[in-house]
């Protein structure tokens, strides 16, 4: 067989049935993944190396480190869309280009306009490539158990990507320079590619005949980029700022006619042309609920974790490569509790272990309530160890929540929106807690943002809890009935007749 034979067989040939790994296709995946997650903290680090690299200002500097999420949980839903409609390998590779071109032109960057572009498009080939991504790796992987470990690994890449984003860019700050935090990504992004066209099958594409939805995907972009610049911006400018009330109206009006056009298109738009949002997404039973667990998990992590790192630094007088360090229990239980989270959804469903992790963070989250100037480094290691645990679990088995209980025609859709839940979350929580520490001493706004982390994780885990009772109830009601036996089968007709004798 030659090589182009054995290439197209590989692409064409349906995913594995059992409950086994598809080892190479989750290997692929998952680097794209990977990418996109470390480049959303690795900069973090980096920030006086560029600034005194390119002359960036307070301003520029700001974008360099949120313009990339800020793009990339507004255009992520329509990533979900054009994966649903364009086909999603088509979709992903393309991702993986436009990340890797991006990745270069930040590194080659010499001012701060140039730079910031190249933030800004990174985020672009993100949304490409994470709702795709997860529906690659669910049509490879059909089977129930085999997918849940898949999912596992996912979504441990994606937590240990996160994590380790600081303590990888302090490395390559430290022993190289800013720039390879950029170069970095070409290689892998290569890689990716070619285990992408090699051994991830090519699914037709169902939705090319269907068209897009212009008009969504432009009020669902500037109202989600409107409501990330909000966040972005209140933290340095505060939230009566009129750049961030503006903003907040702006994805106000933007969020309300999105859902009045989307409704009008689901019900009367023409056969063919979905909507790029189907609004009865959010009637399907926990889909709605474990979207706004994904809001409060990321506002309550994702906020604690923004802060930990300048109390570890401005507080503690930490450098950029001894607070990635001291970081790394989060990203060492990563590697532990997606696994672990993965087998107990496979085994229990995914509200179980959802409504577990995310009890156990709220309790970790009070651990912060014993930092002060002086507090040694192991008392804390409690907190960092329990929320490291209850953040990677929690997305994984929300993940499978949504996947569960999207329809299959949507799955790119659904994985975008909790995506987009999370980047909101995300923004969020930093905004918030940085608006809390604000002009205070440091300690007490440390304290009182553990205690809002804490709180948010709760109401996640009981709408986690809530959505785990719904199920429940579903899957009884949906249960049959045990045949009668004969007996009993004699007893009603006896019943009957003496009920017809009367």
């Amino acid at each position: 067989m030659s090589t182009t034979t054995a290439r197209s067989a590989a692409h064409e040939a349906p995913p594995a049935t059992t409950g086994r790994l598809a080892l190479r296709p989750l290997i692929a995946l998952s680097l794209g993944h990977f990418l996109v997650m470390l480049d959303v903290t690795v900069v973090t680090v980096a920030v006086p190396a560029i600034r005194d690299s390119v002359g960036a200002g307070a301003s520029a500097t700001a974008w360099v480190v949120s313009g990339y999420s800020a793009v990339f949980g507004g255009l992520l839903l329509m990533g979900g869309g054009f994966g649903d409609r364009l086909g999603h390998r088509k979709v992903f590779l393309t991702g993986l280009g436009v990340f890797a071109l991006a990745s270069a032109g930040c590194a080659l960057a010499t001012t701060p306009a140039v730079l910031v572009a190249g933030r800004l498009v990174q985020g672009a080939g993100g949304a490409l490539l994470v709702p795709t991504s997860l529906a690659l790796l669910t049509a490879a992987h059909p089977a129930a158990a085999a997918r849940a470990r898949a999912l596992g690994v996912w979504a441990g890449t994606s937590a240990v990507a996160f994590a380790a984003g600081p303590l990888v860019g302090g490395l390559l700050v430290a022993g190289l320079s800013w720039r390879a935090a950029f170069w970095i990504n070409v290689p892998i992004v290569l890689l990716a590619v070619r285990l992408t066209r090699k051994h991830v099958p090519s699914p037709v594409a169902r939705a090319g005949a269907r068209g897009l939805d212009p008009l969504g995907q432009v009020l669902g972009i500037v109202g989600v980029l409107a409501l990330a610049g909000m966040f972005n911006e209140a933290g340095t400018r505060g939230w009566t700022s009129p750049v961030v009330l503006g903003a907040g109206a702006l994805a106000a009006v933007a969020g309300v006619l999105f859902v009045l056009a989307e409704r009008w298109r689901e019900a009367h738009g023409p056969a063919g042309k979905p909507p790029l949002l189907p609004p009865s997404l959010f009637r399907t039973p926990g889909f709605s609920a474990t979207a706004a667990v994904g809001v409060l998990l990321n506002l309550g992590y994702y906020g604690m974790l923004y802060l930990a790192t300048l109390y570890l630094q401005n507080e503690r007088g930490y450098d950029a490569l001894g607070t990635g360090l001291a970081l790394l229990p989060t990203v060492c239980m990563a590697m532990v509790a997606a696994p672990l989270s993965g087998r107990l959804t496979a085994r229990h469903g995914p509200y179980a272990p959802m409504t577990g992790a995310l009890l156990l963070g709220a309790a970790g989250f009070t651990g912060w309530l014993l930092a002060g100037p002086d507090t040694p480094y192991w008392v804390l290691l409690p907190a960092l160890v329990a929320t490291g645990l209850a953040t990677p679990g929690t997305v994984l088995a929300a993940t499978a929540a949504v996947v569960q209980a999207a329809p299959a025609e949507n799955t790119g859709v659904a994985s975008a929106v909790f995506n987009v839940a999370r980047q909101i979350g995300n923004s969020l929580g930093v905004a918030l807690f940085a608006s809390l520490v604000a002009g205070r001493d440091p300690v007490p706004g440390l304290h009182l943002s553990a205690l809002v982390a804490a709180a948010a994780f709760l109401a996640a885990a009981l709408l986690a809890l809530s959505s785990w009772r719904t199920a429940k109830a579903r899957a009884a009601a949906a249960r049959p009935s045990p045949p009668a036996s004969p007996r009993d089968a004699d007893c009603d007709a006896r019943l009957s007749r003496s009920g017809d004798s009367r």
